[in-house]
């Protein structure tokens, strides 16, 4: 095995890519908040790409995170030289590389001094952010901001000294305006509807607690471009350190993904960016219907599986699919309820882009786990979900099968699979959604109660009563039943 460092590089198997650029040359131009998977599977490619070609070595990454898990990445990648080992999991050629695009992470500390005193640095003109979708404090029922969340509470009332990543953003870009410094533009990468307007909502809400005048700046001068990201990455675990030291390399932070990704941002930075466009990034004023194709067809379909697969006791996607009751029940629901409800996308057919989302879900090689697809169900249901069934009953069509997901939700959040397997707990709200469901079983109308998930759509009586039929038949005659008389087009 091989130690990943800077100094080991030469000595990595030639199938092995790695920087084609001098590293010790890169000046780093972003801060990245929250170094997960994600962003180093994604983000962080993509500027590899570049700096491969030739392109943009003052654009490099440095890490940051506000979080007692970024400080551990930290640890673990500072061992590494910053480096990161990416395999793509292509069935049958899997394929490794090494990306050196990050040059620093910041020290994580509770006021975050470090981090704002980074992201005032002139030469930083771009902040990004994975921090997840339940992490920009928005009010599902409302889907604005909270200005009432504790942890924003804590930084309006202590704007010196903030704990959130936004509120270390708002402390930096007011720095820089009182040292006449041009502000950095701020860019989301996480997956959320119009995600550069949520971190707007954030950080100028956030201002307005503490500095109205600056709340008023930060609006008038500071971008906040949308984008669309995608890449099915999951979690590291044995698995993926194990891939890693088949190709020789000794990583534990290693990051396994699909071979597919894709990324689309508006062109709204001030300040300049990296030229993405040379590497495949798409760059384009319609940013929101790629972000609602996406949003819609992938990570709802990636809800559709999860929750029938982890009541049958399924561990991963592909086995999921593999099943064909799951397999149609995807199928029917996406064709019939979500995608003719998606608005028209440049050069792109909805049908054909959901046959591609049908064999990534599928690919073996990816082990994506059911349990991590049914993670944070009360963040990503209100984002993923439900709006396509608010679309249909804005249409006059009540969708069956996205109420018939609502309640597989529901059920999983009972804890307990259908074969009496206990399910740990899988959200932050997950105390609050058992007893919930535990009530929905006697009362169905209690699951649908929870406004700050189901709003309105909740106490509509059509989705009530379809919801009842559905949460009671799964309880009685469990899922595989159900999906079965579902498909077939029979009365549950």
């Amino acid at each position: 095995m091989t130690k990943l460092s800077n100094a080991s590089l030469p000595s990595l198997a030639e199938s092995i890519a790695r920087p084609g650029y001098d590293r010790a040359k890169l000046t780093p131009g972003i801060v990245h908040i929250g170094v997960g998977n994600f962003h180093r599977a994604h983000q962080a490619v993509y500027l590899d790409d570049l700096f491969n070609a030739g392109l943009g070595h003052d654009w490099a990454l440095i890490g940051a995170g506000v979080r007692e898990g970024d400080a551990k990445m930290r640890s673990a990648l500072a061992a590494q030289d910053n480096l990161s080992t990416v395999i793509e999991l292509d069935p049958g050629n899997n394929r490794a590389r090494v990306t050196g695009s990050m040059v620093g992470f910041i020290e994580v500390q509770a006021d975050n001094a470090a981090l704002i005193a980074a992201m005032t640095n002139p030469a930083i003109r771009i902040v990004s952010l994975t921090v997840t979708e339940g992490g920009y404090y928005v009010d599902p029922s409302k889907g604005t901001f909270d200005p009432t969340h504790p942890d924003i509470v804590a930084d309006g009332k202590n704007p010196a000294k903030p704990a959130t990543a936004f509120g270390a953003i708002l402390a930096a870009l007011k720095a820089r305006r009182a040292a006449g410094i041009q502000p950095f533009t701020v860019m989301s990468c996480d997956n959320l509807p119009g995600n550069g307007n949520v971190t707007r909502d954030a950080v100028v809400g956030l201002a307005q607690l503490s500095d109205a005048a600056l709340a008023t700046w930060v609006a008038d001068h500071v971008a906040f471009p949308n984008g669309m990201v995608d890449r099915i990455t999951p979690a590291t675990g044995p698995r993926e350190r194990a891939l890693a030291r088949s190709f020789g390399i000794e990583d534990d932070v290693a990051v396994t993904c699909e071979p597919f990704r894709q990324w689309v941002l508006e062109d709204n930075f001030p300040a300049g960016r990296p030229p993405l466009e040379k590497v495949g990034v798409t760059f384009t004023d319609h940013v929101h219907v790629y972000e609602a194709m996406k949003i819609r067809i992938l990570n709802g379909g990636h809800a559709i599986i999860a929750y029938p697969g982890g009541l049958m006791d399924i561990d991963f996607a592909h086995q999921a699919m593999a099943n064909p009751l799951i397999r149609a029940f995807l199928a029917k629901i996406e064709n019939d309820e979500i995608i003719p409800h998606v608005p028209p996308v440049p050069d792109t057919n909805l049908h054909d882009y959901y046959a591609l989302i049908e064999s990534r879900f599928a690919n073996p090689e990816i082990a994506d786990t059911i349990r991590r697809l049914c993670l944070d169900g009360s963040n990503r249901q209100p984002k993923f979900i439900i709006p396509s069934l608010r679309d249909n009953l804005a249409k006059g069509t009540v969708p069956t099968g996205l109420i018939l997901l609502s309640a597989l939700w529901c059920r999983y959040c009972a804890g307990v699979t259908d074969s009496g397997a206990e399910i740990a707990q899988n959200d932050p709200s997950w105390d609050r959604l058992t007893a919930t469901a535990k009530a929905a079983k006697a009362d169905p109308k209690a699951w649908l109660a929870m406004a700050d998930i189901y709003g309105e759509t909740g106490r509509d009586p059509k989705v009530q009563a379809s919801f009842a039929t559905a949460l009671n038949a799964i309880w009685a005659r469990g899922t595989k039943a159900v999906l079965t008389d579902f498909i077939a087009g029979k009365p549950l």
